[in-house]
């Protein structure tokens, strides 16, 4: 591997954004796509491009044909990330579900007193409005996006900035008239309907969840139902 594959490589790691090796297995050229950038002498066309981007959607290494040579696509998924806005009670259940479930977590609030390490231990802690720090943290298909704040001057920059990316989940808390309201207001901003069913809210799956904990149960649920829609019922007799 030559020094500037493995930098490239090295710099998606630290940067926690997914990268894929590609390699033809006849004649050992090699090719990493990472940050939307190319590093290395394989040559890519346009179909074994669309064969990485789909294995990079779904996080799943594969063998592929591509012009009559065998390639291995090694896709290299760092770990799911979740950025929370508002620091509430539901907030401190979500960010240690979400971290026990594998899940790199940051916390998202202005209010320093409500987003604190003593309140969310293990969870990287963001000050910053939420719109410039969803864009500091580089959403990517990679992230998913809960607003908690019950504040719409928090959560509704946060949402506009999340449906503007390639998250792969989106969630708003609030009652059914709540987000209506929202969906109203954002709409006069400019998102069409079909930005804003990206939107899952209220948020969570309806399992009949009341208390804080259990609310944050529903949305890591959501979150893994979304993910991998093609494993539901796995596993089941």
């Amino acid at each position: 591997m030559k020094a500037g594959t493995l930098l490239a490589a090295l710099d998606a790691r630290e940067a926690k954004r997914q990268c894929a090796f590609v390699t033809d297995l006849e004649s050992g050229a090699g090719m990493l796509l990472a940050n939307g950038k190319a590093e290395g002498a394989l040559e890519i066309g346009d179909a074994l491009k669309a064969e990485v981007d789909a294995a990079l959607a779904k996080g799943q290494s594969r063998l592929v044909e591509d012009q009559g040579r065998r390639v291995f696509i090694k896709v290299l998924v760092p770990a799911h990330r979740l950025a929370i806005v508002g620091a509430g009670h539901v907030s401190q259940y979500l960010t240690t579900i979400a971290g026990v479930a594998g899940f790199d977590v940051t916390v998202i609030d202005p209010r320093t007193l409500y987003a604190s390490p003593e309140r969310f231990p293990g969870a990287t802690i963001n000050h910053d409005w939420p719109d410039d720090a969803l864009i500091a943290f580089g959403l990517d298909r990679n992230s998913a996006v809960v607003t908690l704040s019950h504040d719409p001057k928090l959560d509704e920059p946060a949402l506009a900035t999340a449906l503007k990316s390639d998250a792969f989940y989106v969630g708003a808390l609030g009652s059914r008239k709540t987000q209506e309201q929202r969906r109203e207001r954002m709409k006069a901003e400019g998102f069409t309907d079909a930005d804003l069913d990206r939107i899952h809210g209220p948020v969570g799956l309806d399992i009949g969840a009341l208390s804080p904990a259990e609310i944050a149960v529903s949305i890591v649920a959501e979150m893994i139902d979304v993910l991998r829609p093609e494993k539901k019922g796995y596993g089941k007799s």
